[in-house]
């Protein structure tokens, strides 16, 4: 049977698992049946759709999926991204939910990686945590990978109660509002390194888009930089002086980046 589409009805995650056809829509890299020419001989070709079905036999649902957009490579290659959470769930969070990301693609640019996310409902960011916080897996194409892949990913949900904790100290950790800005300035130099060209002040990252962002407490100063750095919309006068908006990051390896950096940043907050 193939695990994709046994989804089962009591999952705490069942309402948001992907099904087969959301899966091959969102992320056809998935269901690739070869590697990228370029590839060495020594790599070891495994569909995802092979490894996730081993995560789902273990109990994690997919609830996200995605991939790299190219423009010469074949897209059936391309890099890809799956978000998954545990069939049930014990660790409580006060609005988020723990995450496993898997990484791959068949073009020989990246082995299998996962890392902890950290998905907040409220205003549906996914976060991923920093390798430095929690250190990720990464297992290179060669051999059978499947139990490898399967024993790193349980292993990293028996760190997720680890991860709920340094949550909860994000949440009780006040920020004054020059330490606010202190944050954002740092975050934004992330992607913008020359602040003066980026046409963007550090407070517009600390702006609210929804009542439930507001507040001091470095958790939700982390989300409302974090969702306006990523997700775009904030106004910015280009060098010409022209006033326009920030596009959405779409690139995965730039979400990755950007997204371990500002987990990076917050705890360094908290050991400040």
């Amino acid at each position: 049977m193939n695990m994709l589409t046994n989804f089962g009805s009591t999952s705490t995650a069942f309402a948001s698992a992907l099904s087969i056809d959301e899966l091959r829509m969102r992320a056809p890299a998935m269901f690739a049946e070869c590697a990228g020419e370029r590839t060495s001989p020594r790599y070891t070709f495994i569909p995802t759709q092979r490894v996730l079905d081993g995560l789902m036999s273990a109990g994690f649902l997919p609830v996200e999926a995605r991939q790299a957009l190219v423009r010469k490579a074949n897209p059936m290659h391309a890099r890809h991204l799956v978000r998954l959470r545990r069939r049930f769930e014990f660790v409580e969070l006060r609005d988020s939910v723990p995450e496993i990301i898997f990484l791959n693609s068949h073009d020989g640019s990246s082995n299998y990686q996962l890392r902890m996310g950290v998905f907040r409902v409220v205003c549906t960011n996914g976060m991923i945590v920093s390798q430095g916080a929690f250190p990720g897996y990464c297992v290179a194409h060669r051999g059978n990978v499947v139990d490898e892949v399967i024993a790193a990913a349980v292993d990293m949900a028996e760190r997720f109660p680890l991860l709920a904790s340094q949550v909860g100290r994000m949440e009780q950790h006040r920020l004054s509002p020059s330490a606010q800005i202190a944050f954002a300035e740092r975050a934004l130099t992330l992607r913008y390194p020359d602040l003066a060209a980026s046409g963007i002040q550090p407070s517009q990252l600390l702006n609210c888009r929804r009542a439930a962002d507001a507040g001091d407490d470095l958790w939700k100063t982390l989300n409302r930089v974090q969702e306006n750095l990523l997700s775009g919309g904030v106004s910015r006068r280009t060098p010409s002086g022209r006033l326009v908006r920030t596009r959405r990051l779409s690139a995965i390896r730039q979400e990755v980046r950007l997204n371990s950096a500002l987990w990076d940043l917050a705890v360094d907050a908290l050991a400040a």
